[in-house]
């Protein structure tokens, strides 16, 4: 997969969405579905891509789209695929529709919280499809309010930084760990600034017959604080801090696509966004250490199955 390829394909979402400026979630879906030529039907959950995409009566998508809600979007993606199994034994298909593949799109409080049980059952069944995490460390179309995937001292709506606590107190949860532990048949993890990364991952994940969980990192720069050009180079420094992982999992065996020459400390991760200003403080020096504490503990066991792989 290179660029050119994927650019000369005819774009699945257009523009004249209300995506805020800066945001990364229009990237990563022109990315993900620029990946294949595959002939795809979207299921998209509640959320900001959601909401931004499809104000009635307009619509900016161009392929098949289903709109489900925060906890249902694995089930209403399995229940596509049984259509489409059954359609397949009764004959009923012809040209493109047979090879017809599934994308989810849900953002982390319907991936990590709110949707995760309907995702596991669909992963356990063995459910043929891809389902993408938007995962933007909140939820971010009510207000940002704190998910399990915001990260330790993150300052949200329900977690404020203030003279009694400094931000989020607990770790983010390991969904990728989760999602691996089901033992399907491709997971990994990318961003938005990671171009050749992340195509060459939604291809293999949207191409591999099964379940298949792409985590993707991205920039908000309303709820995070962040300038608006900004959210690239803040995905660049989740990666070089060792933060967000470049990483896949292809039948249990994990391996690493990218390590640091020299990891970067959190602080230059942190920097760039308002919800961790609190964190640069000397009084919150503890917290800081706490999270660099974390990511370093993770990256080790990341290398570590990795080198088991």
């Amino acid at each position: 997969m290179n660029l050119k390829t994927a650019a000369s394909r005819e774009s699945r979402l257009v523009g004249g969405h209300r995506l805020c400026p800066g945001c990364g979630l229009g990237s990563i879906v022109k990315q993900v579905l620029s990946s294949t030529d595959a002939p795809i039907v979207v299921v998209n959950a509640t959320g900001c891509l959601e909401i931004c995409t499809s104000a009635f009566p307009q619509t900016s998508w161009t392929v098949p789209w289903i709109h489900s809600l925060f906890e249902n979007t694995a089930a209403v993606a399995s229940g596509l695929n049984a259509a489409h199994k059954a359609f397949a034994r009764k004959n009923k298909l012809t040209g493109k529709a047979k090879h017809l593949k599934i994308v989810a799109f849900a953002g982390d409080g319907g991936t990590y919280d709110i949707g995760l049980q309907a995702l596991s059952g669909a992963l356990e069944r063995g459910t043929d499809f891809t389902f993408v995490c938007l995962d933007n460390e909140g939820y971010m179309n009510t207000g940002y309010q704190r998910s399990s995937a915001s990260p330790l001292g993150a300052a949200t709506s329900t977690s404020p930084a203030g003279n009694v606590l400094a931000g989020k107190q607990t770790n983010r949860k390991d969904i990728l760990g989760i999602v691996a532990a089901h033992r399907i048949p491709y997971a990994a993890q990318s961003t938005p600034a990671h171009h050749l990364d992340l195509l060459a991952k939604a291809k293999k994940a949207i191409e591999t017959p099964g379940p298949a969980f792409l985590n993707v990192f991205s920039p908000c720069p309303t709820n995070w604080k962040s300038p608006t050009a900004a959210g690239m180079e803040i995905c660049k420094a989740a990666v070089e801090t060792n933060f967000w992982s470049l990483v896949e999992i292809e039948n249990s065996k994990w391996k690493l696509n990218y390590q640091p020459k020299e990891r970067k400390p959190i602080e230059e991760f942190l920097r760039n966004q308002k919800r961790f200003k609190h964190l640069l403080a000397p009084e919150n020096a503890e917290i800081k250490n706490r999270l660099q504490t974390e990511v370093d503990e993770r990256f080790t066991e990341v290398c570590k199955l990795a080198a088991l792989g």
